[in-house]
């Protein structure tokens, strides 16, 4: 099975990689990012350390970045993406959002 990846970027800057796994999902903060000087937090649910993240379901805060409502109905028809894969409507929704992170495609 080929799992997706995503870069998350903080203010522009390559913060950790957010992965599907074979049990859920991973989160990691990136070396160049923790070295440095004040990193900020993708979220204050994703503190910033080496150690990785893992969940079983996709992190409320990636989650919380997918488009509700119309804008989710235009998302889906537009991109013909399921409404129950997250990780798809996360990488092609959540280039631009509302606050400083944004997700790309690897």
């Amino acid at each position: 099975m080929s799992y997706r990846k995503a870069v998350i970027l903080v203010d522009g800057a390559r913060a950790g990689v957010l992965e599907e796994t074979e049990s859920g999902y991973r989160f990691q903060y990136e070396r160049d990012y923790l070295a440095r000087s004040e990193p900020d937090p993708v979220s204050l649910t994703l503190p910033v350390r080496e150690q990785a993240f893992d969940s079983g379901v996709l992190f409320p805060f990636f989650d919380g970045l997918i488009p509700e409502g119309w804008l989710l109905d235009v998302v889906q028809d537009t991109w013909k993406v399921n409404p129950g894969d997250r990780m798809g409507l996360l990488l092609v929704s959540c280039r631009d959002t509302i606050g400083n992170v944004s997700v790309r495609e690897p």
